[in-house]
């Protein structure tokens, strides 16, 4: 390669002599390594197919058609946090314990009562809002192929220990991937939840073709002021997300206060209206 080669000749031209000397030049010492770990050069190039293929192809779309915007409150669930540990120290019943989640189930029921236009689907082809009585609850779960989202259907119906037990249910098919097709679709409301991964705040995308989606984020102990003083509390954000051409902002927000409401007061979830 002449260009490794100096010229000797008039403006640098290389000659047969610089040629010569440099073929007979000792070969140089390759440059000592630098200490430390080598660099990384590996690329991995995955092609996106079938259900992760699809998945993908829906978010896009969500997030392409739907206008979003989020909402985030926080909510003190000092008093639920104490009646859920009560109820598990007493259960008599089979598996599973009760998490936070049955108690969103039953909070967003009782919600869903007073702002139907949550509980929807929008044809946006068509330019048609419907909005269902019955409460079928999409619940977020992430599985080995991807993010799915199986459905506890009339949750309306359903007590809190059921509750709790059709959400696993549901949940483990679609982990297992043995989940029946009407599991995985219908939905009319979905809540997400990463449990201790939940963060401080997330903004989900809506599942379309419904409205509206109840992000859950992790339980933290803050200080928070009440009579003159600081007092730890738990608390937690509903980070929630709606389409903004079916739920106005302040029916957003006074859905997720009134869930706020009943989860505060967690009594509240079972009373009878």
């Amino acid at each position: 390669d002449l260009r490794v080669v100096r010229g000797s000749g008039p403006a640098g031209r290389i000659t047969h002599d610089d040629l010569e000397a440099y073929i007979a030049r000792p070969p140089e010492a390759p440059a000592a390594k630098r200490a430390g770990k080598e660099p990384n050069m590996a690329v991995e190039t995955i092609k996106v197919v079938g259900l992760r293929r699809r998945i993908a192809q829906n978010m896009a779309e969500s997030s392409r058609r739907v206008a979003h915007f989020s909402y985030v409150e926080e909510v003190d669930v000092t008093a639920l946090e104490e009646l859920r540990t009560s109820l598990n120290a007493r259960a008599t019943e089979e598996p599973p314990k009760l998490t936070m989640l049955p108690f969103l189930m039953l909070a967003t029921v009782k919600a869903v009562a007073d702002f139907p236009q949550v509980n929807a689907h929008y044809d946006d082809d068509n330019e048609v809002i419907t909005r269902f009585g019955a409460v079928h609850l999409g619940v977020a779960t992430q599985t080995p192929v991807g993010l799915m989202v199986p459905v506890v259907r009339h949750a309306e119906t359903l007590t809190l220990r059921e509750c709790a037990r059709e959400m696993r249910r549901v949940s483990e098919a679609a982990r297992q991937g043995v989940a029946a097709r009407d599991e995985l679709s219908g939905s009319t409301i979905t809540l997400t939840s990463l449990g201790a991964l939940g963060g401080v705040a997330s903004t989900p995308v809506v599942n379309r073709p419904e409205v509206a989606i109840i992000g859950v984020n992790k339980v933290m102990v803050r200080p928070v002021w009440r009579d003159g003083g600081f007092v730890p509390r738990k608390t937690m954000n509903l980070s929630s997300s709606f389409d903004h051409r079916v739920v106005d902002g302040y029916d957003a927000a006074t859905f997720i206060q009134r869930m706020r409401v009943l989860l505060e007061a967690p009594a509240m979830l079972f009373i009878e209206d």
